[in-house]
């Protein structure tokens, strides 16, 4: 009897505690996240239970193999290893992640009944560094060039974006193919453009964007090299040249390749004078302009590509030179004022380069003033007639009174004896008149 009562006891004690425990593991459920890695990182799988009474935790990988049994490893596998086991939470840890460990983890509580949380773990694919292909140097003018940028090896697929110089280029071709082993992809792009010599030097960039690349792109860079025909322009060392003075023509071509050397010609031959007209280079120095020099000079420019040339008409302008006026005011007392006017005799002439128009001639330059110079020259011609017509009338008053002084009373005289005796008389008469006057 008393045994019978000491098992009834446990029983009803057993039954107890067993239903209690079902009870209390109700509340409890494992906590897990998914979690995204780059192909080569390292995964973290964490599990947690708010409220737990001694209960196992485990994980196990897609293929529902136990990785961690609470503290214990039960996979041989170096890259996993156990970061946490509590009674609260189990982490481990998955080093060198590949593509292939990409998939559905779980965590399992062992309660009655078991209790699991499931947790993704994506492996992203990392693009390969791109590669630019389609360009064959050099390219001429205006040919259609075609380049082609690819990458592989992304998961999910790359964006792939091209600029020149720093500004992108939106008219692009895209295509993307998804790899052999069904998880990556390959991705390609294709520009198309007519090149000009603008485009020479120019940096052509394909870039690929992707979530695994941490807000740094990977890029591809192709400086382009363009051929074209040269262009030539004549730059004159002074925009008015002068007679005596010297003069430099620059020949500045620019062509790709570059044109040297040049070739200078006058009026369609060759340069008349080589001992004042001497050619460095790409310049044309005349020493000692003059009036000859007047004509047509071209400079041609050749490369492999073409040629071309450019015309410069050169006219030498006279000196500026000085006329003098002298204008004599005759008067009591003699008096010479001299009257100085400036002229500068100049000739307006133009100097083009092949459109014919004078790249010389001043801004704004404007001939002498022909009005100022009549108005002065018809004052020294008024002033010289009004000084002849005094010293005329001075001239004239004074030898009247000479011949009346000396000869008064000798016109009617007969003799030089009886001329002065009048003449004397003429002077008594003449007193005995100024007394009478008085």
């Amino acid at each position: 009897i008393f045994v019978l009562f000491f098992l009834c006891n446990f029983y009803l004690v057993s039954a107890a505690a067993s239903k209690n425990r079902v009870k209390g593991s109700q509340g409890q459920f494992p906590l897990t996240q998914n979690v995204t890695v780059v192909e080569g990182g390292t995964a973290n799988l964490t599990c947690r239970v708010d409220q737990n009474d001694n209960t196992s935790l485990q994980w196990s990988n897609p293929a529902q193999q136990t990785l961690y049994f609470d503290d214990k490893k039960a996979l041989r596998d170096n890259r996993i290893e156990l970061v946490r086991a509590t009674w609260h939470e189990l982490s481990i840890s998955v080093s060198d992640v590949s593509l292939s460990d990409e998939g559905q983890y779980t965590c399992s509580l062992f309660t009655m009944p078991v209790k699991t949380s499931k947790a993704y773990l994506t492996v992203l694919g990392v693009p390969e560094k791109p590669q630019i292909s389609g360009f064959s140097s050099p390219v001429m003018e205006g040919d259609l060039m075609q380049l082609t940028c690819k990458t592989s090896g992304s998961k999910p697929a790359a964006d792939i974006r091209w600029f020149k110089n720093d500004k992108e280029i939106k008219d692009v071709k895209y295509l993307k193919e998804e790899d052999a082993n069904r998880k990556t992809f390959t991705v390609s792009s294709t520009l198309d453009f007519r090149v000009d010599r603008n485009d020479d030097g120019v940096k052509v960039i394909c870039r690929v964007d992707h979530e695994s690349l941490n807000s740094t792109p990977q890029v591809a860079m192709q400086v382009l090299e363009i051929h074209y025909t040269p262009s030539v322009k004549i730059i004159p060392s002074t925009p008015f040249p002068q007679e005596g003075q010297p003069l430099v023509l620059t020949c500045e071509s620019k062509g790709k390749p570059l044109p040297e050397p040049v070739l200078w010609t006058k009026d369609g031959g060759e340069l008349p004078d080589p001992d004042r007209m001497v050619v460095s280079g790409r310049e044309l120095n005349i020493i000692f302009l003059n009036k000859t020099d007047n004509g047509t000079y071209r400079c041609e420019a050749t490369n492999t590509i073409g040629q071309s040339s450019a015309e410069y008409v050169l006219i030498v302008h006279d000196i500026p030179n000085t006329l003098l006026f002298t204008t004599i005011i005759p008067s009591l007392t003699t008096a010479t004022v001299t009257t100085s006017v400036s002229i500068s005799a100049t000739t307006t002439t133009s100097a083009t380069t092949s459109s014919r128009r004078d790249p010389n001639a001043l801004a704004g330059q404007t001939g002498p003033d022909h009005a100022l110079i009549g108005g002065i020259v018809a004052v020294v011609v008024f002033v010289t007639l009004c000084s002849i017509f005094l010293l005329g009338r001075y001239l004239a008053r004074h030898k009247g009174t000479y011949l009346t002084n000396e000869a008064k009373g000798a016109e009617d005289a007969p003799d030089a004896d009886t001329a002065i005796i009048n003449a004397e008389g003429s002077q008594v008469n003449a007193e005995e008149k100024k007394e009478y006057f008085i």
